[in-house]
């Protein structure tokens, strides 16, 4: 029997690790920002907001997700063609540029919510806030506010982009794609947020079948895959010493982020189950789903072996997350509830619709109250600097 290629296992480890600890951390940072009380402190104009990371209103309803699956073909078939009759050099440079000014973005916010994290909202809070205000009369045209902290890690952000951009087209570092990458697959996970399971459910059983087409059916997925060098794939190389000589194990962006958000929802789930069940704090579903995805990923990992063939990843990822987010919920007796649970930032119309022409706000003694908002002529005033 031959003995193990602890290269190469160590590169399907090495893979497996970022693709976990991307999906973790973008989970977590896909959670409501606690608020502290306000009730008793008026706003002036310089009180913070930019760093109160604001939940987006919007999520990802069932009829984006039916979307996904053709506006990604369209996309790719698109690459396909440039890159089979225009050649691949001209559409690298202008992608790598590209997502090297992007990843500066990127990066910054990745390494200031981390940094956030690290220090502790309170004590993040106590940093000195430095805003810019520009003013056209009682209008507010430009609002900048950042902490000081972030100011400084932006110096920081720029250096991955700067050297990717400037490393040559058949030399970029692993390294940089893999920073690059992964902040890229932490902001997707922590913004992009799915409103339910049935979502979650479209979205995965959409990309399914788009992946297993794509890869099986033709040889599209490959040939864009192995073409284009951005850093949307994560890299680990084949040798225990990190040696390139054998070339790296690859991992689409696209199978992190997707299962991902699916994995964040969860973790939401298990959020507002705290919540409203005080003293409850387990995560069953957010450990279930990432446990399947891990799975999941092994098991890509071992039939690409075995056959010495790529894989569709979602082939395997999508049912294990979705068979292991009914399993649980059918164990613990909870499918229903999780099942029709509407993932919103605020509280809504009973059809989980906001009313155009009402809103919803929380009264002083906790009760919710209707607040007639139809009317044009009442708009919000604006304090400004006397």
């Amino acid at each position: 029997m031959d003995s193990p290629d602890w290269d190469l296992v160590s590169s399907y480890a090495g893979l497996l690790c970022l693709a976990s600890i991307s999906i973790f951390v973008g989970a977590h940072g896909s959670l409501p920002t606690p608020k502290k009380s306000t009730e008793s402190t008026p706003k002036s104009l310089l009180q913070d907001e930019e760093d109160e990371d604001e939940d987006i209103p919007d999520r990802l309803s069932s009829g984006d997700a039916w979307l996904f699956p053709v506006a990604g073909s369209v996309a790719l078939f698109g690459m396909y063609a440039i890159v089979k009759y225009f050649g691949k050099e001209w559409i690298n440079w202008l992608l790598a540029w590209y997502f090297s000014i992007a990843g500066v973005g990127s990066v910054w916010k990745s390494a200031t919510s981390l940094t956030r994290s690290v220090v502790g909202y309170e004590r993040w809070k106590k940093f000195d806030r430095n805003r810019v205000l520009v003013l056209k009369g009682p209008r507010e045209l430009i609002s900048v506010s950042l902490r000081t902290p972030t100011i400084v890690l932006f110096p920081l952000a720029l250096i991955p982009s700067v050297l990717y951009s400037r490393s040559e087209t058949s030399r970029k570092s692993a390294l940089l794609t893999d920073i690059l990458a992964l902040s890229f697959s932490h902001n997707a996970i922590s913004l992009l947020k799915l409103d339910s399971f049935k979502t979650g459910c479209i979205l995965l059983s959409g990309l399914f079948f788009y992946d297993i087409y794509w890869v099986f059916g033709t040889d599209v997925m490959l040939t864009v895959a192995t073409s284009l060098d951005i850093p949307i794939k994560l890299l680990w190389p084949k040798s225990l010493a990190f040696a390139s000589e054998r070339g790296y194990t690859m991992l689409g962006l696209g199978d992190v982020v997707i299962p991902g958000t699916f994995v964040a929802l969860a973790l939401r789930y298990d959020h507002t189950r705290g919540t409203n069940c005080k003293g409850t704090k387990s995560k069953p579903y957010f450990y279930a789903t990432l446990v399947a995805y891990i799975g999941g990923l092994v098991t890509t990992m071992t039939v690409m072996h075995v056959f010495g063939k790529g894989q569709p990843a979602l082939l395997y990822l999508s049912p294990a997350c979705m068979l292991s987010m009914v399993g649980i919920a059918f164990i613990r007796g909870e499918f229903s509830d999780a099942w029709n649970w509407i993932d919103e930032p605020e509280l809504r119309g009973t059809n989980g619709d906001k009313k155009e022409s009402e809103t919803l706000r929380d009264g002083e003694d906790g009760s919710v109250e209707q607040a007639d908002v139809g009317s044009q002529s009442k708009k919000k005033s604006k304090k400004r600097v006397q």
